[in-house]
């Protein structure tokens, strides 16, 4: 393993209790959000956590709820630490407080840009090619707080379509699969005529894009996406942030800041596995880059 944290070490006088001050910490707390299965979260941000405890030198532990809720509580509740999550994730721990994280870091597309969309996609075989094929046919939803795999979607389909996202409306159904792995696996069996999940949109389809749950799907040899095909996509989207909880001691979040800021040019195998494909690595964001999405979640509550 890269020792990318000695730097850190030689300028953040590390204790093995996490910081020599009034607030150290005897442990710190990863949240990993859905979007796959359990196993395959831990395995992708293990050597972050390795890291983080060399970095830290405190026990780091890792935890993958079974759905978007379960981080942004763990969040609110102050028993996780940091989080890498969807916009639409952050808005409702925002909503909800905006004293408990600040967002830190993005991830960074290898064009430089920060977005990403919303993919509507169905089986190539089902005859279905776009939204006006769905007209009828199921459709499914991820998680009710995922960005792109509920809110955005809710929200411009129906523009297009007229009419709303309740069932028998437009869609014969519409469900909730639990998340963007079990909506790709939805779909690519059939169980569901279409839905939505995430991707950034560049590099090819038949690779799952550059980065995305259909990149993580296509390395995990769930889908073969020559068998499916992009029906709909959604305006660009502010990639979600990497979080850290506000009250936690400022040298701790300075040093995971850079430890991440750093993952890409340290250690490439690691950032692919924890942006979830190919990028350029993390950088700087504030509470700014999110304010549209926290007042379209206000208005979807409404």
């Amino acid at each position: 393993m890269k020792k990318i944290i000695c730097a850190l070490v030689a300028t953040t006088a590390l204790t093995t209790t996490a910081f020599a001050d009034d607030k150290a910490i005897s442990e710190f707390r990863i949240g990993i959000l859905g979007g796959e299965n359990a196993q395959d979260r831990l395995n992708s941000n293990e050597c972050l956590r390795a890291y983080t405890e060399e970095a830290l030198g405190v026990p780091t532990k890792l935890f993958a709820p079974a759905d978007y809720n379960g981080v942004i509580q763990g969040l609110l509740g102050g028993t996780l630490d940091m989080a890498w999550l969807g916009a639409s994730s952050y808005a409702a721990v925002h909503i909800q407080n905006p004293e408990a994280v600040e967002p830190v870091l993005v991830k960074i597309n290898l064009d430089g840009s920060y977005g990403y969309h919303s993919i509507g996609f169905a089986r190539k075989d089902s005859g279905i090619a776009s939204l006006d094929d769905m007209k009828g046919k199921t459709f499914g939803f991820g998680d009710p707080n995922s960005t792109s795999g509920y809110l955005i979607p809710s929200i411009e389909i129906p523009e297009q379509t007229g009419a709303t996202m309740n069932s028998g409306d437009y869609f014969g159904e519409v469900k909730f699969t639990g998340g963007h792995e079990q909506t790709i696996v939805a779909v690519n069996n059939g169980d569901v005529n279409g839905g939505v999940t995430w991707a950034d949109g560049q590099g090819n389809w038949e690779d799952g894009y550059n980065s995305g749950a259909l990149r993580k799907a296509v390395d995990a040899g769930l889908v073969d996406m020559n068998d499916l095909v992009e029906i709909w996509r959604s305006k660009p989207i502010p990639e979600g942030p990497i979080v850290l909880r506000k009250d936690m001691p400022d040298d701790v979040k300075t040093t995971m800041t850079a430890l991440v800021d750093g993952l890409y040019e340290a250690d490439a195998d690691c950032a692919y596995g924890v942006a979830a494909g190919d990028s350029l690595g993390f950088d700087p964001i504030t509470h700014e880059a999110y304010v549209s999405i926290v007042e379209a979640r206000k208005a979807k509550a409404n």
